[in-house]
């Protein structure tokens, strides 16, 4: 298997591959912990509900693009690139923990896009700091 890697064309699409099983793995865990229903949000025109879900696309990406660049293995990156997203969904936490006076996930599916705008910077902001961290 490591010699097939070595190979540019199969190291990347081996890579791409996991990434995106990953990315629809961690988006449904996103679903999961969401008040709102995205898909269905998305289909009605919810901007703020797509700069959420764009910003948290963005943030894994980035954190597996960290972990990739960084990593020997697929098994590796992998490791840590999960590591990553499970901080990743800790920070969309903490955003919600300090914004007592309202809900974030409310506000995000009434299409407030002041909150959607601020979740998808955080997310995004988040995953360069969590990415460069994996490097160490």
């Amino acid at each position: 298997m490591e010699q097939l890697l070595q190979n540019p064309y199969f190291g990347t699409f081996a890579y791409y591959t996991v990434t995106g099983l990953a990315m629809v793995v961690f988006l449904s865990v996103f679903e999961l912990v969401t008040r709102y229903q995205v898909w269905q949000e998305l289909k009605k025109g919810n901007v703020a509900v797509a700069m959420a879900t764009g910003g948290k696309l963005f943030g894994i990406a980035n954190i597996f693009s960290y972990s990739i660049q960084h990593h020997d293995s697929i098994g590796q990156a992998l490791i840590w690139g999960t590591f990553g997203f499970f901080l990743l969904l800790g920070s969309y936490f903490i955003f919600e923990f300090m914004t007592p006076g309202f809900r974030v996930d409310d506000e995000i599916g009434r299409d407030n896009r002041a909150i959607g705008l601020i979740s998808m910077v955080l997310s995004i902001g988040f995953s360069f700091v969590i990415g460069a961290s994996l490097t160490r």
